[in-house]
C-alpha cells in the first residue's frame, strides 16, 4: 500500500506543538490561512500547511533564506 504523506497540521496539532487553546490555534489558523489566500494559494479552513507552519514559526525555509 502505498503511505500517505501528511502536508496539513489541524488546530488540535497546531494547540499541542504551541502549548495554546485550540481556539487560539484556529485563530493562528485563519491568519496565516489569510496570508496564504492573499498570495493566491487554496486554503483549508481549520487546517494549516506543515510547511507553511515550521516556516512561519522555526525559521525554516526551502529557499535556505529567513522571512
Amino acid at each position: 500500500m502505498n503511505e500517505v504523506k501528511k502536508i496539513y497540521y489541524t488546530a488540535e496539532e497546531v494547540s499541542q506543538l504551541l502549548g495554546i487553546s485550540v481556539s487560539t490555534s484556529y485563530r493562528i489558523i485563519r491568519q496565516l490561512n489569510k496570508e496564504l489566500s492573499t498570495k493566491g494559494f487554496i486554503v483549508l479552513a481549520g487546517k494549516l500547511p506543515i510547511k507553511y507552519f515550521e516556516e512561519k514559526y522555526y525559521g525554516y525555509s526551502t529557499t535556505g533564506g529567513n522571512q
